[in-house]
């Protein structure tokens, strides 16, 4: 059975997609089978996949509804892991995520506004766990400025949502959408760079959960 690993919050703009694309090609290059669902309407995954001129690391599918939960039992059939990247604005899809994931990542800019908005995404886990025995989720840092002391002060007031914070946290660098707009992984695009270090750390953690 697959490890099923979802990837959302409430608010936009956090670096969801993004974090999807690269921890699925990670696992991916270790050797595991990976499925990659898109819960979102626009369809970002499906656009990254469709500009990739090298061969597919994973595969990516589409499933833009509330019933992810139910189809995921047979879609995750033949692959070691699951990454569900969802939607912004949509608690009836996030809710779905959370019920069809072992492990729950949500992603958090450094700014005082993305820790209020995160305030909702912390209910519905709250919910799920009344029904859903073994959920875990963190939070993740994203898009932090250097060392800056913003990125400090984040870690603590995530802190007081009640849930852990993972230790790996991704830096604001260009090189994250310069990948993207080409169909690449961090590591494809410079395997050397801090990002793809950032990457694997994070990989790594998530794993750590099983």
């Amino acid at each position: 059975m697959a490890r099923i690993i979802g990837i959302g919050n409430q608010k936009g703009g956090v670096g969801k997609t993004t974090l999807a694309v690269n921890l699925a090609g990670t696992l991916a290059k270790k050797g595991h089978r990976v499925l990659l669902i898109d819960t979102d309407r626009q369809g970002s995954t499906l656009d990254w996949q469709g500009v990739r001129e090298a061969e597919p690391l994973f595969h990516v599918v589409g499933i833009p509804r509330e019933t992810v939960h139910q189809e995921i039992v047979t879609l995750q059939e033949g692959y070691d892991y699951v990454i569900i990247d969802s939607p912004p604005h949509s608690a009836a899809i996030l809710r779905s995520v959370l019920v069809a994931s072992d492990h729950f990542l949500i992603p958090i800019s450094p700014s005082a506004m993305d820790v209020w908005a995160s305030r909702e995404v912390v209910t519905l886990i709250q919910e799920v766990l009344s029904f859903k025995e073994g959920l875990t989720s963190q939070f993740v840092v994203n898009r932090r400025i250097g060392k800056s002391i913003i990125g400090k002060d984040i870690k603590e007031a995530v802190g007081q949502l009640g849930l852990p914070v993972a230790h790996s946290s991704i830096s604001q660098r260009v090189i994250y959408a310069e990948s993207m707009s080409r169909g690449m992984l961090v590591s494809e695009y410079d395997h050397k760079s801090k990002a793809a270090l950032e990457i694997e750390q994070l990989a790594t953690e998530v794993m750590s959960y099983e």
